[in-house]
């Protein structure tokens, strides 16, 4: 069978600037990224070089501010940086997606101070970020957190359990919701935690059926103390900083989700270019070119779908409604391409020798992770519906 090389994504940029931007991601993905993800996944092993690497090369900050060490870019090439990083290995597109959701709090409700002497080290400095929100009995229902800050003096006592933190465990700072007043969202701050604090350890990671590279973990929170320097916003402003950054965040899995669905529509096309049946190729056969088509439009339409989203963010307007159409698409997307990859390929596409069962398998939790789909149908009928009456 021929080793056809997928053609590069054609994409429309801004500036030459971002094109550039694309061309340094691509190299990486190519020669650092995609040839060990496979051998890596199966091992479950996490590339921290990788993202050393994507730290020196500026791309651990790209929609955050250049003067602490940020991109200046905006989300509509940011989140096809992802894209293409996800295509080589999810592990590292969403982890990038991620860290920069973990810096959210920090870039956009932080003091300046509190900006000046954090963000460059979690911007270009090497360090890692996790988010913080779910826990055991709260995913969908995040408002309902039990994890406790206490405010002792000048400092605050952080006691509970986070649940399905990616990063965990492995993380350099964590960005952590916790209940410091009444119960429900009013009641909920934000808090930046070093990742070595005293009192905080994470679970060993959980058995996944994909993204086995990437640690998810819980992690659990003993009495861990921070300074009053190290809380984001206003007490009780952490449920709305926590739901402002999930929306951004849900641009990153869409754009995540567009990345493996159009890793497996390339794998699928390079195997119909050297695959016969009955003395022909199966690239002869109409209803395996119907499928290709299929897939090819169902990616191009999320693609637009979250481009659109996020040319609403850089211009300053109202895009949730977007996000969370851009999130369900595209996930959905994701698995429906990933499976018809599994079809087409037959036996072939059942084995490990292909990566498109490791594709089918990582495209399920894309469904799930950052709002499940069911929730962003909740969420996108608010906004047509209003509010659901009690």
């Amino acid at each position: 069978m021929p080793d056809r090389a997928p053609q590069p994504v054609d994409r429309q940029l801004p500036t030459d600037e971002a094109r550039d931007l694309i061309s340094l991601v691509r190299d990486i993905a190519q020669r650092e990224i995609a040839p060990k993800a496979a051998e890596e996944e199966e091992a479950g092993r996490f590339p921290r070089e990788v993202f050393t690497l994507l730290s020196e090369s500026g791309l651990l900050g790209l929609p955050y501010d250049s003067e602490y060490g940020g991109g200046d870019q905006p989300y509509e090439v940011y989140l096809q940086v992802l894209e293409e990083l996800a295509a080589a290995r999810l592990t590292v597109g969403l982890g990038v997606s991620v860290h920069t959701l973990a810096s959210y709090a920090l870039a956009t409700y932080g003091t300046k101070e509190q900006q000046v002497e954090h963000l460059p080290a979690m911007l270009g400095g090497g360090l890692l970020g996790a988010y913080c929100l779910s826990e055991p009995s709260s995913g969908s229902d995040a408002a309902a957190l039990r994890t406790k800050a206490v405010r002792e003096g000048g400092e605050w006592v952080i006691t509970g359990t986070k649940a399905w933190i990616t990063h965990g465990g492995i993380a350099d700072f964590y960005t952590v919701m916790a209940r410091t007043g009444e119960e429900g969202p009013r009641g909920i701050t934000a808090f930046l935690v070093p990742g070595d604090a005293e009192g905080l350890s994470a679970a060993a990671p959980e058995k996944k059926m994909g993204m086995r590279g990437s640690p998810t973990a819980q992690v659990h929170f003993d009495g861990v103390r921070v300074g009053d320097d190290r809380r984001i916003g206003d007490e009780g402003q952490g449920f709305a900083i926590a739901l402002s950054a999930l929306d951004s965040g849900r641009l990153g899995i869409a754009a995540c989700a567009i990345g493996v669905a159009q890793a497996a529509l390339d794998e699928a096309v390079a195997y119909a270019a050297g695959r016969q049946q009955f003395g022909r190729p199966i690239s002869d056969f109409q209803g395996l070119r119907f499928m290709l088509a299929d897939m090819a439009t169902q990616i191009e339409a999320g693609r637009a779908l979250y481009l659109a989203a996020a040319r609403l963010r850089d211009a300053g307007r109202p895009f949730a409604k977007q996000a969370a159409m851009a999130k369900l698409h595209c996930t959905d997307t994701a698995m429906k391409v990933t499976t018809d990859a599994v079809q087409f390929l037959g036996g072939y596409g059942y084995t490990a020798d292909f990566p498109v069962e490791r594709y089918m398998r990582e495209a399920k939790v894309l469904q799930i992770v950052e709002g499940t789909n069911q929730i962003q149908r909740m969420v996108i009928a608010r906004h047509l519906a209003g509010p659901e009456t009690r």
